[in-house]
């Protein structure tokens, strides 16, 4: 139980090792239980691997233009989890001791989420459609980069963050899989349903997260969503280019594609923080100091404003032809 008293960012955190560390198998996979990229792609020790990177290869050929680019921006943004572990790493009170449950969870969560690029990597490259030095050109283009969260070093924030990216990133992983299977890429849609898995079970963590801290620092916690929503929360890739091009370009088109395919929407956006609104019980919020009081009347109110945004928007139409794709 997490003492009533504990006022400032650092005691909060301190105060939730226990819980964290209790919790722990539950919110991580062991590694002997766990998944890995190979169980979902053709083993080269097989005499039968070139008969199977064939099959692949021809249930790729029914993907659409959009499906694939917006596939390989996925997989571009989850090969940048260099900068995502780092960015952890710089967040105040969170890793100071190795051992302590946070860092614990931070190694953990980086393990399970390196999976992700590489599964989606190897499988763009035995597709055969896609040019692999680009697709490699954009990566390190996004890692050397990096990105701006608008989190600075707080963990609250960084906490409200990912809270939605992991539930954007578990809708964007399971539409595309949705869209493989009805384009007779079984395989595909088998490997981003278990990305996805991956992505809402990260989602759940980080919205408990959250919730802890609510119950004992209210007013701050209640501060943080609201600076981040007033902000906008920005897809970590957001600064993703291609040989060539400005900086943070190639991320319109990809989100474009997104769009299009209904893979990704403004109203997925929306729909993200009515879902958090409801589960941090933000209407019924007590307990908060008036500045806090009018953060949450501010983000209560803002789906309605982001939903008459949403229907304003036309769908961009394809107009862009991506590097990545010959």
């Amino acid at each position: 139980m997490i003492a009533a008293s504990v006022t400032t960012r650092s005691e909060v955190l301190q105060s939730m090792e226990g819980f964290l560390k209790e919790n722990m198998d539950t919110f991580l996979k062991s590694v002997e239980t766990s998944w890995q990229p190979t169980d979902f792609l053709p083993d080269s020790r097989q005499d039968t691997f070139f008969d199977e990177v064939k099959l692949l290869r021809e249930r790729a050929q029914g993907l659409s233009y959009d499906l694939l680019a917006v596939l390989i921006g996925d997989t571009i943004t989850e090969e940048a989890l260099p900068n995502y572990e780092a960015w952890f790493h710089q967040l105040d009170d969170l890793n100071r001791d190795p051992n302590n449950g946070w860092a614990q969870w931070i190694r953990g969560w980086t393990a399970e989420e390196n999976r992700h690029g590489d599964l989606l990597n190897r499988y763009l490259y035995l597709t055969g459609r896609v040019n692999m030095r680009e697709f490699e050109v954009s990566t390190h283009y996004l890692i050397n980069d990096g990105f701006d969260l608008g989190t600075a070093h707080d963990p609250y924030r960084a906490f409200v963050y990912t809270s939605y990216q992991e539930m954007a990133t578990n809708i964007s992983h399971r539409r595309v899989g949705q869209l493989a299977r009805t384009a007779g890429d079984d395989q595909l849609s088998r490997l981003c349903g278990m990305i996805a898995g991956d992505e809402n079970r990260h989602a759940r963590v980080y919205k408990t997260f959250v919730e802890k801290i609510f119950e004992v620092d209210p007013s701050e916690m209640m501060l943080a969503f609201e600076d981040m929503m007033r902000k906008k929360i920005v897809m970590p890739a957001h600064y993703m280019r291609e040989m060539g091009v400005e900086m943070g370009k190639t991320f319109g088109h990809f989100t474009d594609a997104a769009q299009r395919l209904g893979v990704y929407t403004s109203h997925d956006y929306t729909e993200i923080l009515d879902t958090l609104i409801q589960e941090w019980k933000i209407e019924a919020m007590t307990g908060l100091n008036p500045a806090a009081e009018k953060a949450r009347d501010y983000v209560v109110a803002l789906p309605n404003r982001l939903r008459r945004v949403a229907d304003r928007m036309p769908i961009p139409r394809l107009e862009y032809k991506f590097k990545w794709i010959d």
